[in-house]
């Protein structure tokens, strides 16, 4: 006979709350980690008045520049996953080019880096994680702004 007491899984609430606040704080909808194998998924519905601000705020940014905006964007998203010197985020949170507010920028487009040189830090539930230069080169692109949200796996930079 099995004892299904130890099959299951203990879910740690403390836990779940952090992972609930890490979704306010960087305005995602889901988040998933996994420890072995625990895997704990949060998720929140997405409501038609969240998404409302979001289109809003675009298209008043645009308006001028219509022709300058859409032309980055094609050229620089579409290698930014294939090219060999892009450097992914290894973690969900928030993205941070500097040190502090009046901090210059850990680097800037053109700069000779050298490998381990810090690209810039994500913070994810409120640790600071330096991303770290993984060669030498020179920084060809920054590919997210500053504060800005990414994703597991998101291009952030591209080192030639």
């Amino acid at each position: 006979m099995t004892d299904t007491s130890k099959a299951a899984m203990q879910v740690d609430p403390a836990l779940v709350r952090q992972l609930a606040e890490l979704l306010d704080e960087t305005q995602l909808t889901e988040i998933e980690v996994q420890d072995g194998d625990r895997k704990i998924r949060v998720a929140r519905k997405v409501t038609v008045a969240a998404v409302a601000p979001a289109p809003v705020a675009a298209p008043a940014a645009p308006a001028a520049p219509v022709a300058a905006a859409p032309a980055p964007v094609p050229v620089a998203a579409a290698p930014a996953g294939d090219h060999p010197g892009t450097v992914k985020s290894p973690m969900v949170g928030t993205a941070y080019l500097a040190a502090g507010p009046e901090a210059k920028n850990f680097v800037a487009l053109g700069q000779q880096i050298a490998a381990g040189d810090t690209l810039l830090i994500v913070e994810a539930m409120k640790v600071m994680n330096p991303i770290a230069a993984p060669r030498a080169g020179t920084v060809k692109a920054i590919l997210i702004d500053n504060a800005q949200p990414v994703e597991f796996d998101q291009p952030l930079v591209i080192i030639e």
